[in-house]
């Protein structure tokens, strides 16, 4: 299903750590400092924008609605979210996704063991539930945050399966919104999203959400600890992150 509407592109941020980076941290990019972040929802909000969750997106993307909309969607689940993020949404009265990882739930980041990646602690169930008692929404990132092009129809419908249940029993509500690991998927994979009930999917393509956008294969426009405000507002209001559009994640 494609979005569909009659206004301008829709932003839909993607943020993932919002926090200072430990000093041995290989990947600065993935954290945002609390300051920034403020300042960044400060700059949305007076740029008459309302930031949504992407179930409160969802009317926008369909054409249902029209306004000046944009997504807020964090990876991963980490436990800063909750703690550094949560109180300035509210602040602005905006909602916003968070996607969890449900092997992770009261851990850490195990999957970036790889590269390098120092751990970073993952909210627990009940912090979870803090976080939908807010108004905010939990989406699904997968079981175990693998590459989903790599596995086969059945092991991802394992992992699709396992973790929205895994979430909705924890949270006593559907889980509708999906975000693949590393932004990777093919038309497999979006398949079986789509078979598993979910009525969004967001990658790591660069770029606003346009009219010939699939709600499956949704790109975001990527917040980095190097998004200076300048750069924030061009990335909002420009075609700064369109004509970056791409496959490959990307942090700049």
């Amino acid at each position: 299903m494609n979005a569909t509407r009659n206004n301008k592109p829709i932003p839909i941020l993607m943020y993932h750590s919002i926090a200072l980076p430990p000093h041995d941290e290989v990947m600065r990019s993935i954290h945002v400092k609390p300051n920034s972040f403020a300042t960044q929802m400060w700059i949305l909000k007076n740029l008459g924008y309302k930031g949504l969750s992407m179930a409160d997106l969802m009317p926008y993307l369909t054409g249902e609605k029209i306004g000046k909309v944009a997504g807020i969607t964090f990876d991963d689940g980490y436990q800063n979210n909750l703690s550094n993020a949560a109180k300035i949404l509210q602040k602005h009265n905006f909602t916003a996704t968070t996607y969890a990882v449900s092997n992770a739930i009261g851990g850490d980041n195990f999957w970036d063991r790889k590269v390098g990646i120092p751990p970073n602690t993952i909210m627990t169930k009940n912090e979870l539930r803090n976080w939908v008692a807010l108004g905010l929404e939990i989406g699904c990132h997968t079981a175990a945050h693998p590459d989903l092009t790599l596995l086969g129809a059945e092991q991802i419908r394992a992992e699709l399966r396992q973790s929205k249940s895994c979430l909705e029993t924890i949270l006593d509500q559907p889980v509708t919104q999906f975000c693949y690991p590393y932004g990777k998927f093919d038309e497999q994979t979006k398949m079986l999203v789509h078979e598993s009930g979910f009525e969004t999917a967001t990658t790591m393509n660069r770029g606003r959400v346009n009219k010939n956008d699939d709600l499956l294969e949704l790109p975001r426009i990527p917040i980095t600890y190097h998004t200076l405000p300048h750069l924030f507002i061009l990335k909002l209001l420009s075609g700064y992150e369109d004509s970056r559009r791409t496959n490959n994640a990307s942090y700049a």
